[in-house]
């Protein structure tokens, strides 16, 4: 056999191996596409879309430590000192560490924008005793209509933290509620489920709660009234800001014919306070209020009178890290108690 023998038949046998191996050759399967998480830019920053869906979904929350301050000697009067400490505390000062998660689902449908929002805290008091998660706020939107556990429109309040313009009880129910938002006006309605107890004893009724706005420029009118099937009784409040200097200036009022879940503070009372933006990340807010007829702890008002002055001053340190403080004098027409309370307060958003 010559060499050009040798090569050709060598070139044959390799050709018959390779043929047979084709022939069993596994041939690997395509992958499988990679959804990668889109961007969601149709309800504002921080929204992304479910995979393999079409609604959007934001989570947010804080993470707040605050540390309280005030005498628990005095229990008498509109926001007693003892409400900015634990209900266990026995002391002047007492500390917390509250922590708040939420859910914002939303999805574009022909009846409007359908929305559900979650919202869980828990608090910590102390030692090793952490809370439990609870439910803060559970509600479904769509069209203008809401139906759940939420703030009622009597949570708002002025700029600071001095002011108190809701109910003692509670100002957020298991409610059904209509708002319309026509831009330059505003007008809702809400039917809220009355589950609370009182000085005066506990309700479980009905609710009704109606509010009307309007804006223009930099002036802001909201009127808000409440009316307490269980007790009979009702109130109303109005809110007006206005943007005047480097801040806002807002004036708040309410009347109430008696003690009731909306407002069972005292008859009337009148607020006032100042935002003054010093700087980007400086406001500083100083307040005042007065209390005429402070409640008595039945279901009539009393004699009593009380004025409140305080400041509140808030400082962005770094974008999401803010520093609280607050303090506020009370002096209560009532065997002339007085007494002053306050926080400081570190807040991270995200």
């Amino acid at each position: 056999m010559n060499i050009k023998s040798l090569l050709i038949g060598s070139a044959a046998a390799l050709a018959a191996v390779s043929g047979a191996q084709a022939a069993d050759a596994i041939v690997a399967a395509e992958p499988e596409p990679m959804e990668y998480v889109r961007v969601c830019d149709a309800f504002g920053t921080g929204f992304f879309y479910i995979p393999g869906t079409e609604t959007c979904l934001k989570i947010g929350g804080f993470v707040r430590t605050q540390y309280s301050f005030g005498s628990d000697n005095h229990t008498y009067g509109v926001g007693s000192s003892q409400s900015y400490l634990s209900s266990t505390s026995n002391s002047d000062w007492d500390s917390h560490t509250l922590v708040d998660v939420n859910f914002d689902a939303r999805t574009d449908t022909e009846l409007g924008t359908l929305r559900s929002y979650i919202n869980f805290e828990a608090r910590a008091d102390g030692g090793d005793q952490g809370g439990a998660f609870y439910i803060d706020e559970a509600y479904i939107e769509l069209g203008g209509f809401r139906a759940g556990y939420f703030y009622s429109w009597w949570d708002s309040g002025i700029n600071g933290e001095v002011d108190t313009l809701g109910g003692s009880a509670t100002t957020e129910f298991n409610s059904i509620a209509y708002t319309y938002d026509g831009g330059t006006w505003r007008a809702g309605v809400s039917l809220d489920e009355l589950d609370t107890e009182l000085t005066d004893g506990f309700h479980h009724d009905l609710g009704i709660a109606g509010t009307v706005g309007f804006s223009l420029g930099g002036v802001n009118l909201d009127i808000l009234g409440g009316y307490d099937n269980w007790a009979e009784e009702g109130a109303i409040r109005a809110i007006l800001s206005a943007d005047l200097g480097p801040g806002t200036l807002q004036v708040a009022g309410i009347w109430s014919s008696d003690p009731n879940v909306y407002w069972d503070r005292s008859e009337w009372t009148v607020a006032a306070s100042y935002a003054f933006r010093a700087t980007e990340k400086l406001t500083i807010v100083p307040a005042v209020q007065y209390f005429n007829n402070i409640a008595n702890g039945g279901a009539t008002w009393g004699n009593d009178d009380q004025w409140r002055v305080g400041l509140t001053v808030g400082y962005e340190i770094v974008n999401g890290l803010n520093l609280l403080a607050t303090a506020d004098y009370n002096k209560v027409n009532h065997g002339n108690d007085d007494f002053t309370r306050g926080f400081l307060r570190l807040q991270r958003d995200f």
